[in-house]
């Protein structure tokens, strides 16, 4: 049985990979995480979009969650309730600069945890959202920072000593977020609870980096944004 482990947001890129993984692999369990984030509705949402897939599948999804509070550290607008979002950058102030919305080694936390949980489940596949083109330019996204934490990984687990090595895979690397949107619906991605949003409110603000990405995503793909038809903003 070939077997991943997702980590999982419940944003558009996560949900992507869900839907991914549920056709490339035969068992799939997720990790999604509680980093006290300005934004933790997304949690209650990713629960609904696994019901989901799971329907839509029709394949038991083994979900884990995970607390670790950020916010001990700070530094990002997304764990300090008193930095501010940035709002209604245009694309190349976006592309310009690491933004405040930026989580320390966010990524690198969540793969160390990730790594040990798929370590003691006896996963070797890692999956991924992380995406170089259309992104707010975190580091811990790229292919370089990846590709190193793989070898790191192997180098610092006893599976991967053992000769089992943990393969960290970004089905979503360099694809701009509408061929991201396309790839999804290829696989039957329901997006009708993923969100991006950093206000953390119900309803998406449309204004902060995620919510213009997005935006900008599905109107190149073409596609109506399958959460705001649900709830009557399309």
């Amino acid at each position: 049985m070939k077997s991943a482990i997702v980590i999982y947001s419940g944003g558009l890129d996560s949900t992507t990979c869900l839907f991914w993984a549920l056709d490339n692999f035969d068992e799939i369990q997720t990790v999604t995480f509680d980093y006290n984030q300005r934004h933790q509705i997304e949690i209650d949402y990713s629960k609904e979009t696994l019901g989901l897939a799971e329907k839509i599948k029709g394949k038991k999804i083994t979900s884990h969650y995970f607390s670790i509070d950020l916010s001990q550290i700070g530094g990002s607008a997304l764990t300090d309730l008193s930095i501010d979002v940035p709002k209604n950058r245009d694309e190349k102030e976006i592309e310009s600069y690491i933004p405040i919305t930026y989580v320390p080694f966010r990524n690198g936390i969540f793969l160390s945890i990730t790594a040990a949980i798929a370590e003691k489940n006896d996963i070797t596949n890692i999956i991924g959202g992380w995406n170089m083109l259309d992104y707010s330019g975190y580091p811990d996204c790229r292919n370089d920072f990846l590709s190193a934490f793989e070898s790191a990984v192997n180098y610092g687990t006893k599976r991967g000593v053992e000769g089992k090595p943990f393969k960290i895979l970004t089905p979503l690397l360099k694809l701009k977020k509408s061929e991201i949107i396309q790839l999804g619906k290829k696989h039957k991605a329901d997006y009708s609870y993923s969100y991006s949003c950093y206000s953390g409110k119900q309803e998406p603000c449309g204004e902060c980096d995620a919510c213009i990405l997005r935006a900008k995503g599905f109107k190149e793909a073409g596609v109506k944004d399958d959460f705001l038809v649900r709830i009557g903003k399309a």
